[in-house]
This record gives C-alpha cells, structure tokens and sequence, in this order.
C-alpha cells in the first residue's frame, strides 16, 4: 500500500519496524511491511531513522506539489539491474526496433480509451449513439498508425500529430459524460481550469511517480525515452511508458464523478485556476489507490494494476537483454 502523509505539519518517525506518524489530531502506526511507497503532498517532517528504514525495505519516498506533479525522491543509491539494459535502451532508441516497441505504446493507449468508452457506452444507453460515433471516430484516425515505418525520429510528428487529434476527441467525449456541474472544455494543465482537470492532473502525477520507480526497479534509465525527446531533467521513458496506464486514472475519476464523490468544497480556488484541497486529495488517493490495488486479468494472469506497471517494466527490460543476446 501507498502511505499518503497530506496533513501539513504531519511528523513520521521510526519505533520499531513500523512507521509512526503523528499530526494535530491523531497518532499511528504502520507495519513498514506494509508499505510500498511514501507520499508527501505538503509540509511535514521525517526523521532520518524513518528514511533509513524506508530504503532497506526498498520504499521510495515521493514528493509531490499542490498539483500532484512529483517534484523530488528518495530512494537507495543501487541500480535496479545490470547496465547492460540501460546501453541497450541508448542503443535501440533511434532504430527500427525502437520504433516498433514505442509504437506499441501508442496504439495501447488507443486501444485503452476505445474500450473505456465501450465501457461507458455500455452503462449509458441513452448516449449509445454518441458514444459509437466518438469510438468511430478514434478508430478511424488510429488506423494512420499502421502505414508508419521507419524510426521514432522520421515519424515523430506524425504520431504526435495523430495523438493530438484522438486526444481532443477523447476528451470531448469524456467531457459529453459529465454531469452538466462538472461540464469542461478539453485539457488544461497546471493549473487545472476545472474540477475534472484538477482531479486528472493530480493522479497523473501519482502515476508518473509509479512508473518511474518501476522504471529504477527493472534497471530501466528513465532519462532515455523513445518517442518523447531526451532533454535536461525529462522523464523521457516515463513520460513513454505512462501512455500505457493513463486509462486508469482517467477510469477512476470519472468513476468518483459517476458514484458523486466529487464535491466543489473538495477545490480551492487559485489563480487562473483550481486546486484539490486536503479532503479532495484524500477522496481521490482513498479511491485510486484502491483502484489500483484490484487484481484484472492481463496477459493470461490475475494481477493487480498497481503490480502490472512492474510486471511491464521487467518484460521491456528483458526484452531489451534478450535482443542484445540474439543479434550478440
């Protein structure tokens, strides 16, 4: 489980082999076996005993801002595997089998929001018809997708290109969901312009701190992308490989507008935009993180989506040794 500390002035410490946590109102304790990860999302304090005990348990600690946007970790100071999988990742990125791995990437995260909305489609039958044609829509631009070769360089704009299109269609279906409250007009980043933007852009951000541990784990360098260009301080492969599970956090949100979860009191208003407040922040984590922790069938094995992320991780690893042990 994820140990959310969202409490300003919330103090963490070490007694034992646990975790304990004091704030204004309340003290606990958690089992550090317990706990896969830490995040902060505001002003606290953490002794150093606690960050010892969180890095021989292999536990990051993960700082998040008001936006849900990780800003800093920490984490033990060994790699995850053998380099020899990061010189492959620098070795492939401009080839054709690097073309391949990230098209894939791509065409999952079509193939995600075409079955979200076959999802919804199913639950809303009095949108049946608009639904079908926001899903048609979608197939019909992700075709482009199979007449591309080359490398990720030559067709970089294309794909992006394609993204751009499918991606306003998406959300404009998702937005035709909404409650008419909750009504929003496409994508706006930080800050967010409405509550559904605001509730997105802070569980994406939890996502990129998952994909990015999973990344260290599989001995993965997430500095080395593929489709997103490397550049000073970029995520490239995390801000690659998070395509495959955005679906998750769009599903949840729009599950905690569906079961009317979402209230206005759970936002602040900022400028040119809105924050999630302490409550909304702990309504969204609560459901995502239960979210996450449900087992789905996928690729022949029950497994829960929070462990899928590595479970991918360590494939694309292994894919990339065993490349370089069939053409070495």
């Amino acid at each position: 489980m994820q140990l959310v500390i969202n409490t300003f002035g919330s103090y963490i410490q070490k007694n034992g082999d646990c975790f304990r946590i004091k704030t204004d109102d309340r003290v606990f304790e958690i089992s550090c076996k317990k706990i896969s990860s830490i995040l902060i999302s505001t002003a606290a304090y953490i002794t150093t005993d606690a960050i010892k005990m969180a890095m021989e348990n292999n536990i990051d600690i993960v700082f998040v801002d008001e936006f849900g946007e990780p800003y800093g970790r920490i984490w033990h100071p060994r790699l995850g595997s053998t380099t020899l999988i990061r010189r492959r990742q620098l070795e492939i990125a401009d080839t054709e089998q690097g073309f391949k791995i990230a098209l894939q990437w791509v065409k999952t995260k079509f193939n995600n929001q075409i079955e979200l909305l076959k999802k919804l489609r199913q639950t809303r039958p009095n949108k049946h018809q608009e639904i079908t044609e926001y899903i048609n829509k979608i197939e019909n631009i992700s075709k482009n997708l199979d007449s591309l070769t080359g490398t990720i360089e030559q067709c970089r704009a294309t794909i992006m290109g394609i993204e751009g299109s499918i991606g306003k269609i998406y959300f404009e279906a998702l937005n035709f969901l909404m409650p008419d409250r909750f009504k929003f007009n496409g994508r706006s980043r930080n800050p967010a312009k409405d509550e559904f933007n605001a509730l997105l852009n802070y569980t994406y951000g939890v996502l990129y701190s998952l994909v990015e541990k999973a990344c260290i784990i599989a001995g993965l360098d997430p500095y080395i992308g593929f489709i997103h260009t490397d550049n000073y301080s970029k995520l490239s492969l995390v801000f690659d490989l998070i395509e495959n599970y955005r679906i998750w956090a769009e599903e949840c949100v729009i599950n905690l507008f569906a079961s009317r979860k979402v209230k206005v009191e759970n936002f602040d208003k900022i400028p040119n935009g809105l924050t999630l407040n302490k409550e909304g922040k702990a309504v969204l984590l609560a459901d995502f993180n239960a979210f996450m922790d449900q087992s789905i069938r996928y690729k022949g094995r029950n497994i829960k989506r929070a462990h899928i992320i590595q479970f991918d991780c360590h494939s694309l690893a292994n894919n990339l040794i065993g490349r370089y042990n069939e053409t070495g």
